[in-house]
């Protein structure tokens, strides 16, 4: 597709604003033709999905299973190949100089490319729009006045309820038009927020690219501030390592771990929009659960046992329980094969047994082995004496009796359940596996004070199910994928990295966090600590500085706790002004409930959702007296509708979540919530930055020093 469109005789501002007026546009022939084009690609796109259900497989599969799998195989693709009507097909285009990778030469026509969220292509096969993911597209998010990458005209297209209503033109290579910020762009990033989270194609910025399209092979961990988009780019690098890698990734897995359940239904549309339907998702809790062997998770540990639980050293603690469960042998085997008898002496035996404890090999393949290396032995004895054994005699000798009773003796099978939960109730078995590695102090944190009759009958906690997952590991090795994307990382203890960095050990990690987030007492210090838990001590480590979605007076309220919470960290310089974004309103300790009802009343008068943010144990209170007002109100997870935008959100829930409009209840008591104050500050934080277009602040108490009691009124 080549030629281009005649320059328009508007600015890029003026176009847009032009193309949104409503009458107007009718008279557009630029706009007509966009829309021709979309019209155009609609039906092309409606025509592959006919193609795909029309295909007849009965006479290309050689059996059931083969037609079972591809006929799972064309559903796939049929849903992939789905016109949503609320998601444009493209959003920009591209008008190149020059043929693509083609040798410039003097009056060529160059190039012209849709950008889209998939590919669509007409009956002859010709692209009509080109993924995103393409590297054909990359130059949309990447070209600028300094390096155009030979792209003449970047156009942005704005849409309205599916259609297509403005364009917006930047001249690249054209060194008389003046740089200027994209309202289009602005406007897409400010769109109102109601339902999930959405994707970000439209909107990638330089930075955000080079990150998603960074290779497989290696670790990419992303720091990011409120609003930089972090959870974003790592759901669309996974989109694109999917685009680029995608047999390889189809045969090792994909995976997204989050920190809640509320958190994983926010994102969960991301990349079905994109066309990517088979990404699983799980929160750390559910990954370990789903290991062999695991446990219930019905009690809670205090802070300072899941602490020390979440402490790197347990693992050292559980290898030195599970290593010594084996037993150097003291006496020989005698096997009887027949009328002859084969004896394998006791210091030959402790050789096989010390060379197995030197490999430092997986428990449980170890435990494999040890018969088959002293059926190995017996071997050497039949051959020495004239016999020529095969294979099938050494696996009869490895089943004889006699060495199935020396293995067990020497070797027992370990139960990793059996073994935490004898670590946890033996204060001298704990004693004799954590000296030099525990405390006194730490060791009786761990032990419970009324140890349990069984595996089934402890009530045990999630950092128990990670100690679990830990042993299974040690006894046998867990299945790795080729891809784990971790959010919200920074919430993460030693022990839980190491649970996710066996999930990715032959694969790769993309890593996503904020240490000023990190709302557990165990949350970690920095991220090459975090990477080395991890598993991935190489990883590159960017950091996203530029706030899109957070008002630039809100996040800069917000990060007067910084100093305190994470020093030495750089705070977000949001690219938005929003004067009126912020307002701090102290009132009367018996109006407290009161004002905040009145503060949501307000701000259910704008466009968009909106999040009451309170303190855990505020939120029974608050969820009466908006029933007392007869306001409806959602809980996380529940998704936002045009209808019902209201949702009550207890802080320890409020990590990745936005809302156009934020209302915080009393700052102090999400403080007071946590277990030190540092990790309430940083609980405030997370709640203080969940705002896209405006945060109330509503408060009876102090507010904490470090926001400045003298801060009232509106800020703008």
């Amino acid at each position: 597709m080549s030629a281009h469109d005649p320059a328009p005789t508007t600015t890029a501002a003026t176009t847009a604003a032009t193309a949104t007026a409503g009458t107007e546009t009718d008279t557009d022939p630029l706009l007509a033709r966009e829309r021709a084009h979309l019209n155009a690609s609609r039906a092309a796109l409606r025509a592959m999905r006919e193609d795909v259900q029309a295909l007849d497989i009965r006479d290309v599969t050689a059996n059931w299973v083969n037609a079972a799998v591809l006929e799972s195989q064309i559903e796939d693709r049929i849903k992939a190949l789905a016109d949503l009507s609320h998601t444009p097909l493209f959003f920009g285009r591209l008008d190149y100089e020059h043929v693509v990778g083609a040798a410039e030469a003097e009056g060529a026509e160059g190039e012209r490319f849709y950008i889209g969220r998939r590919h669509v292509h007409d009956a002859d096969g010709d692209p009509m729009v080109i993924d995103w993911r393409a590297p054909v597209s990359q130059a949309f998010y990447q070209a600028s006045k300094k390096n155009p990458l030979d792209v003449g005209l970047r156009r942005r297209f704005g849409y309205t309820a599916g259609e297509l209503t403005a364009y917006e033109d930047e001249h690249l290579s054209d060194p008389t038009e003046a740089v200027h910020s994209s309202k289009l762009l602005q406007a897409e990033i400010e769109r109102p927020r109601v339902g999930p989270m959405r994707d970000i194609v439209a909107t990638i910025q330089p930075e955000q690219d080079e990150i998603v399209r960074s290779g497989l092979s290696g670790s990419v961990c992303v720091q990011g501030g409120p609003g930089t988009g972090k959870t974003a780019v790592g759901l669309h690098r996974v989109a694109y390592l999917l685009y680029a890698h995608r047999e390889r990734l189809a045969r090792t897995g994909t995976l997204i771990i989050g920190p809640n359940a509320s958190f994983l239904h926010y994102i969960e549309q991301v990349l079905p929009a994109l066309g990517e339907l088979e990404v699983k998702q799980a929160t750390v809790d559910e990954l370990v659960a789903s290991s062999p062997g695991q446990v219930r998770v019905t009690g809670v540990d205090s802070a300072a046992t899941a602490v020390v639980k979440g402490d790197a050293r347990m693992a050292r603690v559980l290898r030195r329980a599970v290593r010594s469960h084996v037993t150097l042998p003291t006496e020989p085997v005698m096997v009887v094969r027949g009328s002859r008898r084969w004896r394998v002496p006791a210091y030959e035996l402790e050789e096989l047994v010390r060379e197995l404890l030197g490999r430092d090999i997986r428990y449980g393949a170890a435990h494999d082995a040890l018969p088959q290396r002293i059926a190995h032995a017996v071997l050497v004895q039949m051959e020495r004496s004239g016999e020529a054994p095969d294979d099938r005699v050494q696996d009869a000798v490895a089943r004889n009796p006699a060495v199935k009773a020396v293995v067990k003796a020497v070797w027992p099978a370990v139960d990793p359940a059996k073994l935490v939960l004898r670590l946890l109730s033996d204060a001298d078995f704990l004693a004799e596996h954590a000296e030099g590695l525990l405390t006194a102090d730490e060791q009786r944190a761990l032990l419970w004070t009324k140890p349990p009759r069984s595996v089934k009958t402890a009530k045990w906690a999630s950092a128990d199910a990670v100690l679990i997952d830990e042993a299974n590991d040690l006894v046998s090795r867990t299945h790795s994928l080729g891809h784990v994307v971790l959010d919200e990382a920074q919430d993460l203890s030693p022990m839980q990295y190491r649970a996710v960095g066996r999930r990715c050990s032959t694969g790769s990690a993309t890593v996503l966090g904020d240490l000023a987030q990190g709302t557990t007492p165990w949350a970690t210090a920095s991220w090459a600590e975090a990477l080395e838990h991890l598993g991935k001590p190489d990883a590159a480590v960017e950091e996203l500085t530029a706030g899109f979605r957070v008002p630039r007076e809100v996040i800069a309220y917000a990060s007067r706790l910084l100093p305190t919470i994470s020093p030495g960290l750089t705070e977000v310089a949001s690219v938005r002004e929003a004067p009126g974004s912020l307002e701090v309103r102290p009132v009367e300790a018996g109006a407290l409930e009161t004002a905040v009802v009145g503060a949501c009343v307000e701000s259910l008068r704008h466009e968009g959702s909106i999040g009451l943010i309170a303190a855990d144990a505020r939120i029974p209170a608050l969820s009466a007296a908006l029933a007392a007002a007869d306001l409806p109100h959602l809980a996380p997870g529940e998704e936002t509708t045009a209808v019902s935008r209201l949702t009550l959100v207890p802080a320890s829930l409020a990590k990745g979540l936005e809302y156009d409009y934020v209302v915080l209840d009393e700052p102090s008591a999400v403080v007071s919530g946590e277990p030190d104050e540092r990790t309430g500050l940083r609980r405030l934080y997370v709640a203080l930055t969940r705002a896209v277009s405006g945060l109330t602040v509503i408060h009876a108490s102090p507010l904490p020093d470090q926001l400045d009691t003298a801060w009232a009124g509106s800020a703008g």
